[in-house]
């Protein structure tokens, strides 16, 4: 595999990950703590480092998955 063929496939295997990790921990805001302008489906504590590190380590195996076969 070219090096440039295995980052593409590394990126769109990353970026479906995310989207499987994104929802995981979701709290929303209570409606007694909304301040103005904030919106109610808006989560309480996105996380986003931690899901991020979480996708970058769940996208590394399954790419090696991939690469193996």
């Amino acid at each position: 595999m070219e090096l440039w063929t295995g980052l593409a496939i590394y990126f769109i295997i990353w970026w479906l990950v995310l989207f499987m990790v994104l929802p995981w921990g979701v709290r929303r805001i209570e409606p007694g703590e909304l301040g103005k302008g904030e919106d109610p489906g808006a989560p309480a504590k996105a996380r986003m480092p931690v899901k991020l590190a979480i996708t970058t380590v769940m996208a590394g195996v399954i790419f090696g998955l991939v690469y193996l076969i």
